[in-house]
């Protein structure tokens, strides 16, 4: 049901564009339309791994697109009920599976991205004051980690600050 409830997502974010009178690439529209092939074929024979991976490759692909073109014409409380609507979609993708999702939906596509979790050296605290050193953005997920983001060269000296804040003690 997962594949599904996130591609109905994002149907209803291409009806909402076309309300709105704003163009949706050919080739986006194709690869909504391709991603629910692979969501009707993974419902007939789950065993495929690939399908279920190109699925996740057209529909990431998909909401790429509408995320990033949508804050340029939306309100922020409609991309962020958008957001929130994906990522529990999302969360049941991970459930079917059993794992974590690779793709953090509402980080534009040029930052990257890693997930900390609090140790009794590092709380969430440190770990968010040394993300705000380092140029990072930073948010605590449900499951209590720390998803911090930002250029590539500032993860790294990130890394490099816990590394020595551990190392410390």
């Amino acid at each position: 049901m997962g594949y599904l409830a996130v591609w109905k997502v994002l149907e209803e974010m291409v009806i909402e564009f076309r309300k709105k009178g704003l163009p949706v690439p050919a080739a986006v529209m194709n690869d909504l339309k391709s991603a629910r092939t692979m969501i009707k074929i993974i419902n007939i024979d789950a065993s495929r791994g690939e399908t279920a991976q190109k699925a996740e490759e057209y529909l990431g692909n998909v909401e790429s697109y509408l995320v990033t073109e949508a804050q340029k014409e939306f309100a922020p409380e409609c991309i962020d009920a958008w957001l929130r609507r994906l990522e529990e979609a999302s969360c049941e993708i991970c459930e079917e599976k059993g794992e974590e999702s690779r793709f953090i939906s509402g980080l534009p596509r040029d930052q990257k991205w890693i997930r900390v979790e609090p140790l009794a050296s590092l709380p969430l605290e440190k770990l968010e004051q040394l993300a705000e050193e380092s140029n990072l953005s930073c948010s605590v997920q449900q499951d209590g980690r720390l998803l911090v983001y930002g250029k590539a060269e500032d993860i790294k000296g990130f890394v490099k600050k816990m590394t020595g804040e551990t190392c410390k003690e």
